[in-house]
Order: C-alpha cells, then structure tokens, then sequence
C-alpha cells in the first residue's frame, strides 16, 4: 500500500472512531486531557518533573515486557510499582497535597467570598509600602490569602486584627522590630497576623541568588493559591510569588497592575453577588 493510500486509510479509520463517539466520549476525554495537563504542568514547577518522566519510563517499559511476555521482568517491575506509590506518596507529601490544594481552590473559586472594596485598599496600602521599603531595602514578606485558607501558617505568628494600611505595614517590617523577620497575612483585605513563618518552596531548579525570604514565598504559593509580594533586602526589589512562580524586578506600576489582576476581580462571584443583594435586604 502506498504512503497516500495508508494516509487515506488512517483517515477513514479515524473518521469512523469520531463519527461513532458521543457527546460522554468528549466529556470523557476531555476531562482525562485537563487532568494530564495540569499534572505535567504542576511537576514542571516543582521537583516531582524527574519523577514524573521516571513512572512514565517505568510504564512504558513494563507494558513492553508484558507484549514480548518477558516474565520475570514484568512481575518485578509489576512488584515494584505497587511498592512505588506507597513510596511516593510517603515521599513526596508536600507535592501532592499542593497539587491537591492547587484543584481545589480552582473549583472553589467558583464560589469564593469577594470583598472588592477591603482588598483594594489592602493592594493599594501594600503598594505605596512596598515603594518606600523598596527604596530603603527594607525586607518584606506580604501573603494575600484567597480561596485556600492559611490558618497554620497564622498560627506560626502573631495573630492580628487590623484594617491594612501602609503605615502598619512599614511598622511592622521596621528593621529589628519582633515581627519584621517574618511574613505578614493579609485576609480579606484585613492584617490578620505577623511574623509567621512559611515553608521552603522544594523547587531545585531555583536560582542561587534567590534568598530565603523568596524561597519562601515560592514556597506558599506552591502550596496554595496565594499571593505573596516580596522586598528584596539585598537590592530592594520588588517581586511576587504566584502558583510557584516568581515574577522580579517589577516596577511599582506593574506592581500593581499584577496584585489588582490576581486579588481584585472585575466582577463579583455569583455567591457574592447574592451576599450582596441579602446584605442590602437586612440593612
């Protein structure tokens, strides 16, 4: 058979799959795209990308054994594959459960808490601070918790209360002060607390010259959806952490056009909409 008639031939056979699938095959499969792609997406930001290239080897080679009936190969790989996700899962705890974290805040998302009014003052109050911190090396750490809730991280600080303002924040990160060393939360637009301690991000593939303080806010935001802006104390620059990436040098402009796209929606949830409406009711 010649090359154009294979390719005539492939065609049909597919034409024939398609033609015979029904709108639950598309669903199907489209769900099973999304879930490879947010797996491959998440190993490629963390450490877990190795391993992930490694179960696929795995795989591939004990299929292989299984079609060339290589018995004593494929029962130990098959042993070896049991054994291999007792051993992830124990290893590689913090990767999976930011993975885990990471779907389901997308999910909730759909029915998150918004209150626009709080957390534009928070962006803005963190902005004009960050300016002046930038300007005098201060170190900084600023955690914009979202839908992922930060509590034992709150719990590893001083627990506030307290509306946000700049003047707070440049107090609180004041060189030699008793909270400077640590991170601040901000939730819903509020301080909630100070001088918490976050973990390391587990990124190996991290630049040498990115600091503890930056480490970790990756760190944070490889394991939740937050938002954490970072003041550099050795140049004073300006960055922010987002989905275990970090965004440096930015200028204050680009700054706050970034903290207003992430923490600030256009529009309100349709939840939020509805707390909305019963709030004008109850007044």
């Amino acid at each position: 058979m010649s090359v154009l008639g294979s390719i005539n031939e492939f065609l049909r056979v597919a034409g024939n799959l398609i033609s015979a699938m029904t709108i639950a095959d598309f669903i199907d499969i489209a769900i099973v795209a999304f879930i490879i792609y947010k797996v491959f997406s998440f190993a490629r930001r963390t450490s877990a990308g190795a391993l992930i290239w490694g179960i696929v080897l795995v795989l591939a080679v004990l299929w292989i054994s299984q079609l060339a009936q290589l018995t004593v190969i494929n029962y130990l790989l098959g042993r070896a594959v049991e054994l291999g996700v007792i051993a992830i899962i124990v290893l590689f705890q913090p990767e999976i459960r930011g993975f885990l974290t990471s779907a389901g805040s997308s999910v909730s998302g759909v029915f998150a808490r918004s209150y626009k009014q709080a957390t534009e003052v928070a962006v803005s109050a963190t902005v004009e601070a960050c300016k002046d911190m930038s300007r005098t090396k201060t170190g900084a750490l600023i955690v914009f918790e979202r839908n992922v809730h930060l509590e034992e991280y709150i719990k590893s600080g001083t627990k506030l209360d307290s509306a946000a303002s700049a003047e707070l924040l440049l107090q609180i990160f004041y060189p030699n002060t008793p909270l400077h060393d640590g991170a601040v939360i901000i939730s819903d637009g509020r301080v909630v607390a100070a001088g918490c301690m976050l973990p390391m991000s587990s990124n190996n593939n991290l630049s040498r010259e990115i600091g503890m303080r930056h480490r970790a806010g990756i760190g944070l935001s490889e394991r939740s959806d937050a938002v954490v802006a970072i003041v550099s104390e050795e140049t004073g620059g300006i960055s922010v952490a987002v989905s275990g990436m970090l965004k440096r040098n930015l200028d204050p402009e680009t700054f706050e056009m970034l903290l207003k796209k992430e923490l600030v929606p256009e529009k309100d949830g349709f939840m939020a909409r509805i707390r909305n409406v019963l709030r004008r009711n109850n007044a």
